[in-house]
This record gives structure tokens, C-alpha cells and sequence, in this order.
């Protein structure tokens, strides 16, 4: 009898081990363990305590113990990648461990948008989005030797650059993100974009820096085909390009307004004292407007002025006589609107 109850007992004891290691299997390894979804980043000389701490702040552990025990099976103290993951309501304990050890990362979107004017602009835009830090990129951006791989200068490496989003891995190296961009501007300038360049009888570096341009003119895209007309006019008729923002430009973009006085600054990117094309692209012109300058509208438009109606579109002339009446039109429009503006102050 007493064998009996023993056996049952021991019995009841391996069944109780055994569902007690069959119960932590299942949490560890087939039962999610977040409540939240969240974007983990894995920096270098994190430590799997600080990794733990993000985790139950931002994806709602359910069972701490659970990492505990998978962090210690990977070895993820030891063994972890930095890296930018997504940890998701439906992941396992045993999923994130591995995770983190075999460095199975989620892409990061980088993307370069709005107004780039300078390099310090893209550095801080560059390294907001992904491991690299600033100073590593300005380097980079003004590195002679490095950029010559590429085939550009500190000069004209804003013609790299064609803002978009593309997806990399959150911890590319500043050659990593470099490579992408290259391969990204290769893909962009293909055949048929060769093509019309070779037509306009410019080189893509020219496009680039016309492109630049005409993105310093107007902010309305259904302008960039009319206003590269307007220059492309200018410089096959051998005329200054006398363009605004290419004085802005010899300033670093610190001017309120463009005065007379500005217009004779000595500088081979001022296109009111020299003709031709600027040496090299004055800030980071978008895919429109590059395709704006291979695409330009044909008309006889030499001059342009902003419109009266202040809506950030212009007003476009064939003849200087037409084009002063449209400038006197906008100078009267101004004059009127700064004078509502103070008697509205008072």
C-alpha cells in the first residue's frame, strides 16, 4: 500500500514538473509577452539591464520573468547587436532574445525633404534618423578623398543628394549610407534622363546646378518647367542668369532681401556679375525640379517677377517692358500690403 501511494506521489510529482516545464516553455517560447508595439533602439555599450528597462516602458512586459530567463538561454548580455528593432504584441520572449542576438533588425526610413541649403542641413537630417552621429557626416560631406570615390567634391556634393525616403538599416556606417545614395543617383540618372540631358547640351552636373536654382525660385511645382525655360533662354542666348538665390547664396542664405548693393558681390556663384552656370549646385534641388530643367517648357519667357497676388506664384515677360510692368504691379501690391499691415500695428 505504501508503495502504491509512493509511486502515485512521484508520479504526480514528475506530472507537476513536467507541466511546470511545459507551462514555461509555452510563456517562454509560443506565448506573446508585450502589450504594445514599439520601436527598440539598441545602442552601442547598452547594457541588457537598460535593454530590459526600455522594453517594460515602451512594450508593456507581461511577464518579466519570462526575459529574464530567454535573455539568460541567448546569452543576450553577452552576444546583443545594436540595431533598431520592432517588437510587436504578438512576439515571444524567445523571439526577442533572438533577436537581439542575431541582430535581426527592421529597417529605418531615412528621408531627406524640404528646404537643404547647406551641409551642416544634411548632416543633422542624416543623423536625427540613424546611428551615425553629425560630426561624422559633416566630415564626410567635406572629405576630398572620400567624395572623389563617389565622383563628386565638397564643391558639388549637393548634386548627390535626391531627396526621397529609402529604407536602410538604422546602423549604416556614414560609407553605408554614402553607397545608397550613389547607387540611388545612378538608378535616377538613367538613359533616357542622359538623354536629355546630352539634348540640352548639358552635362547632369549642369542639370543639377540649374536644378538648384530654379528650386530657389518658387516652392510651386507646376513652376519648375516654366522658370527652367526662362533661364535655359538666358543661357543659350548667352545673357547673365542675374538668378536671386545664386546671391543668397554668396551671402550662406543670411539676407532678409536681395538689394543692389548685394548684386556686386565678387563671387563666381553671383550670376549678376558673371555668366554661365554657378561652379556648382547652390543647395539640394528635389527630383521635380531636375526633371523641370530636362523637361522645360517652350516659350519665349526672358523675365519673371513674383505676382502681385502674393500666392508664391510669378509672373512671367518676354519683352523688359512687359516684365517692369509687372514689376511695378507687384512693388505697388507690396507697398499697399505693408501699409494695411502697419496701420493694422497701430
Amino acid at each position: 500500500m505504501k508503495i502504491r501511494i509512493w509511486m502515485v506521489a512521484a508520479v504526480l510529482l514528475l506530472a507537476f514538473f513536467a507541466g511546470f516545464v511545459a507551462g514555461r516553455y509555452f510563456s517562454d517560447n509560443r506565448k506573446p509577452n508585450f502589450t504594445e508595439r514599439y520601436v527598440l533602439y539598441v545602442r552601442p555599450g547598452m547594457t541588457v539591464d537598460q535593454v530590459k528597462d526600455s522594453l517594460t516602458a515602451g512594450a508593456g512586459v507581461l511577464r518579466p520573468r519570462s526575459i529574464d530567463r530567454t535573455f539568460r538561454k541567448m546569452e543576450v548580455s553577452d552576444k546583443i547587436k545594436p540595431g533598431r528593432y520592432i517588437v510587436d504584441p504578438s512576439s515571444t520572449s524567445i523571439y526577442v532574445a533572438r533577436m537581439l542576438v542575431y541582430g535581426w533588425q527592421t529597417p529605418q526610413n531615412l528621408t531627406l525633404s524640404g528646404t537643404i541649403r547647406s551641409k551642416g542641413t544634411i548632416a543633422r537630417k542624416i543623423s536625427s534618423q540613424m546611428m551615425v552621429d553629425s560630426v561624422s557626416v559633416d566630415k564626410a560631406l567635406n572629405d576630398t578623398a572620400f567624395l572623389a570615390k563617389y565622383g563628386f567634391t565638397p564643391e558639388n556634393v549637393f548634386a548627390l543628394f535626391l531627396p526621397d525616403t529609402y529604407q536602410m538599416y538604422w546602423t549604416a556606417s556614414v560609407k553605408d549610407i554614402f553607397d545608397r545614395f550613389k547607387k540611388e543617383y545612378d538608378i535616377f540618372w538613367n538613359a533616357d534622363r542622359l538623354a536629355k540631358a546630352e539634348a540640352l547640351k548639358l552635362t547632369p552636373m549642369q542639370v543639377s546646378v540649374m536644378a538648384s536654382i530654379v528650386n530657389g525660385e518658387t516652392l510651386m511645382s507646376f513652376e519648375y518647367p516654366i522658370i527652367a525655360g526662362v533661364y535655359l533662354n538666358r543661357y543659350r542666348k548667352g545673357m547673365k542668369l542675374q538668378a536671386d538665390p545664386t546671391v543668397a547664396f554668396c551671402f550662406d542664405y543670411t539676407l532678409d532681401r536681395i538689394l543692389k548693393k548685394h548684386l556686386t558681390v565678387d563671387s563666381p556663384y553671383n550670376t549678376y556679375k558673371y555668366k554661365g552656370l554657378p561652379p556648382a549646385p547652390i543647395n539640394v534641388p528635389n527630383k521635380g525640379c531636375i526633371d523641370g530643367v530636362l523637361n522645360p517648357d517652350k516659350h519665349g519667357y526672358i523675365y519673371f517677377c513674383a505676382s502681385p497676388d502674393f500666392d508664391g506664384t510669378h509672373r512671367f515677360a518676354v519683352g523688359y517692358n512687359e516684365h517692369l510692368r509687372n514689376a511695378r504691379e507687384f512693388q505697388r501690391a507690396l507697398t499697399a500690403r505693408n501699409k494695411a499691415k502697419a496701420a493694422a500695428g497701430k
